[in-house]
């Protein structure tokens, strides 16, 4: 058998282990050359109102429920009216088979909007009001955390991520247990520090700031890279510098870095096909409840950003087939999605000085 020359990531096939979910991901850059002939999605609209009545997230609109907003002139924070968990529901039955088993699920979720207007993003928000969307964060975190194991905030953003209000908001879920992610970064971190003797994501932080071929963005506390093991096409980790196991560990220099640095990363992703760009995002932290008095060390305060888009506004990547029977598979690699991020503008294109005719 002839053999096939030296390996380059860019060309070969091959896998990446990722730590974090004790799991692999299979790379096939050759395969971007294809030819795209599956669902083009439509680009989300530019004209979304600034206030509209009808708008349930909007000042002074009314929900679902019947309740009026207030006039907010920040953030706003309110229960959500079809919460996935409730606080009081029952216990249910131990099963009578170890293949039928349930537990309980207990837990509240909370909707943030970010800003009164509609027609606003985070990355075109000021620093000043991204401050006070990380300061909302901050405490919503100690607030729920002081009575649940796990209090999980999420951005969905764009109708194509279900986001189903044109408004810059989150949600807050805190749950009465561990859910499946929180479990599985639990174990593989505390065993990467039994092994290791350093926390997982530091040691990976120290190594990307070094390495720097995947690296997007930085400043003196934070670092935005296209992790080695990245499943979704544009997928971005941030990470702090130094060891931090949760939000409201968080320094208030390290709350305007944040800022500041989720801002750049904002404005390269809508940069990147000049539209809106839809992704989820979430925080990760230790957890808290009854976890606050053990040692969790082992933890390291992390977001991730998953994005679906591949190639323009239009077509997007579909965890389908293989991916959803065998494992993760992606076109592009980490470093090229990592380089096209680094090198876009941190400019806004819709805040760009209009060329002259």
């Amino acid at each position: 058998m002839e053999a096939a020359g030296p390996f380059r990531a860019s060309e070969h096939q091959h896998a990446r282990y990722n730590p974090l979910r004790a799991d692999w991901v299979l790379v096939s850059a050759h395969r971007v050359k294809r030819p795209w002939q599956g669902q083009v999605e439509k680009p989300p609209p530019e004209d979304v109102p600034r206030w509209d009545p009808s708008n349930p997230l909007c000042p002074g609109a009314r929900r679902a429920n019947g309740q009026v907003n207030p006039p907010y002139e920040s953030t706003f924070v309110f229960p959500n009216d079809f919460p996935a968990l409730q606080p009081d529901a029952p216990e249910p039955g131990g099963g009578d088979h170890p293949l039928f088993r349930a537990a309980a699920a207990r837990g509240v979720c909370k909707v943030m909007c970010f800003h009164p207007w509609s027609d606003l993003t985070l990355p075109l928000m000021s620093l000043a009001e991204i401050r006070a969307v990380v300061d909302k964060w901050v405490e919503l975190a100690v607030e729920l955390g002081a009575a649940y194991p796990w209090v999980q905030i999420f951005e969905n953003k764009g109708a194509m991520m279900g986001c189903s209000n044109p408004h810059p908001h989150c949600q807050i879920w805190a749950s009465s247990f561990l859910p499946n992610e929180a479990q599985l970064e639990e174990r593989t971190q505390r065993e990467y520090l039994g092994q290791h003797g350093v926390p997982m994501l530091l040691e990976y932080a120290e190594q990307e700031a070094c390495r720097k071929e995947r690296l997007v963005v930085e400043n003196a506390d934070w670092l935005v890279v296209v992790p080695y093991w990245a499943t979704w096409p544009f997928q971005t980790l941030l990470l702090p510098r130094r060891h931090v196991c949760r939000l409201q560990d968080l320094r208030e220099g390290e709350r305007d870095s944040l800022a500041s640095i989720m801002q750049r990363l904002l404005i390269k992703y809508d940069n990147l096909f000049e539209v809106s760009f839809p992704y989820s995002m979430g925080w990760h932290g230790a957890p808290t409840g009854p976890h606050l008095e053990e040692d969790c060390g082992h933890w390291q305060l992390h977001a991730h950003y998953y994005p679906p888009l591949l190639r323009s506004a239009t077509v997007r990547k579909f965890m389908v087939g293989y991916e959803m029977l065998a494992q993760a598979q992606r076109d592009l690699t980490p470093e090229q999605a990592a380089e096209r991020l680094r090198n876009l503008p941190e400019v806004h294109y819709k805040q760009r000085p209009k060329e002259a005719s």
